[in-house]
């Protein structure tokens, strides 16, 4: 459920008219509903309500700080991947015993970073990362809170590039070494505390069962580590649940819950899940404007002023997004390509589409937009990365502005030719 829709002809954010959005603004720019992420951050903790939980929200997903601060005045956690997330989260507000810290590759400056901030749990995903915590933990005469992701080797049914939970894939710990590696850490690491248990199998899952099958294989894993000792007191669920695109029916959070409660029953664990895409995917959109139609020998093109750059997600997983016009016209719908001006032909929007007839000016709407869409967004071609907008009944706030060509070029320096031979020649001598 979003609050994006139209109201006679314009299409509206909340209580704003997307084309003042866009007077404004200009595009490209996405758009977030605030009331909307506020809403499926309550549809989590509605699900959870009757045992003890914690919610994480992914900060991969979408990191920009109004965003974060929106979960946070709700109360949420925060699952962060590296020391620039954890950054992002402290400064919005984050409480750090309701931060985890996922992610095959955690540095070390990341670790102590994260260790000085004192965070809930790191979730291990290597033996040897398990080992560089306790060292940073011990140099730093800190005790680490740590749970392994568990990896169940369970086939998520989504695309294979958002697949984290096969024995493929590089993510976690398989479940017989991860034993091991837990009897290790409590035996003769000094340094760290396993309290928890961590299993993410992947993204946009749209089906109950592989959940349902992880989490057996979890909580079984969960019971020989308590025979041996070993006091789990989380279970850290991940994240994965889907989002409807196009077609998809995904389970409701409430669905998700109901599942996990009965497969949890009488385990006197805290539940951590890692919501992302769920949260934030169907709460924002990305508006941009028509710079030109063409008709080719064998299609017809849409070209707008946004790209592959900008929003990523079609090019590199073949993804959908609906396309709504900005202000309805009236005329019949045409099949199209969606592309934008980046010099790639993977640069589409949308491909053999039939979206509203539109002339150069003219705005569109691409749907669904929440998730992964700035956060994966780049400055290939020296292009400036979009505005960024958040709504709240009838106000709007800018939360980011756009880049402008110098922010392009700050950090880069051209050194006289004059200063490169000095530096060659002290080299030499």
């Amino acid at each position: 459920m979003h609050f994006f829709e139209y109201r006679g002809k314009d299409f509206y954010a909340e209580g704003v008219p997307v084309r003042r959005i866009i007077k404004e603004v200009g595009t490209p720019v996405y758009i977030y509903s605030k009331k909307t992420l506020k809403r499926h951050y309550k549809a989590y903790g509605d699900a959870f309500g009757g045992v003890a939980h914690l919610i994480c929200y992914s900060i991969k997903a979408n990191s920009n700080i109004s965003v974060l601060r929106a979960f946070v005045e709700e109360g949420s956690g925060f699952d962060i991947v590296s020391g620039g997330e954890l950054f992002r989260a402290l400064k919005a507000g984050a409480d750090p015993r309701k931060i985890v810290f996922s992610g095959v590759g955690k540095r070390e400056d990341e670790i102590e970073y994260a260790l000085k901030s004192n965070i809930l749990m790191f979730n291990v995903e290597s033996p040897q990362e398990l080992r560089a915590i306790d060292a940073m933990a011990g140099r730093l005469g800190k005790k680490a809170g740590i749970a392994i992701r568990v990896n169940p080797d369970v086939d998520p049914k989504t695309h294979p590039y958002i697949s984290t939970g096969l024995k493929k894939n590089k993510f976690g710990i398989e479940t017989g070494e991860a034993y091991k590696e837990y009897l290790h850490a409590k035996r003769r690491l000094k340094n760290v505390d396993p309290i928890g248990i961590d299993c993410h199998i992947g993204s946009q899952i749209t089906k109950l069962g592989p959940f349902v099958d992880a989490l057996r294989k979890t909580t079984d894993l969960l019971k020989r580590l308590r025979a041996e000792g070993v006091d789990i007191k989380y279970l850290d669920m991940g994240g994965g649940l889907g989002i409807t695109y196009d077609k998809e029916n995904p389970p409701h959070p409430g669905s998700y819950g109901k599942a996990v409660i009965k497969g949890t029953k009488g385990l006197g664990v805290t539940l951590i899940f890692e919501p992302g895409r769920s949260m934030v995917g169907n709460a924002g959109i990305l508006a941009t404007t028509v710079v030109y139609t063409k008709k080719g020998a064998k299609k017809n093109f849409v070209i707008v002023d946004a790209a592959m750059n900008d929003l990523a997600r079609p090019s590199l997983y073949g993804s959908y997004h609906a396309v709504k016009a900005v202000r309805k016209n009236g005329k019949r719908e045409i099949v199209a390509d969606v592309v934008g001006p980046i010099c790639e032909s993977g640069d589409f929007l949308a491909q053999d589409r039939e979206i509203p007839q539109v002339a150069p000016g003219d705005a569109i709407a691409l749907m669904s937009a929440g998730a992964y869409g700035f956060s994966m967004s780049s400055n290939y071609n020296t292009r400036p990365r979009a505005a960024e907008v958040m709504v709240s009944g009838r106000e709007l706030s800018v939360i980011r502005k756009r880049e402008s060509l110098e922010d392009l070029v700050r950090g880069e320096e051209v050194r006289p030719a004059r200063e490169k031979k000095k530096a060659a020649r002290r080299r030499r001598q």
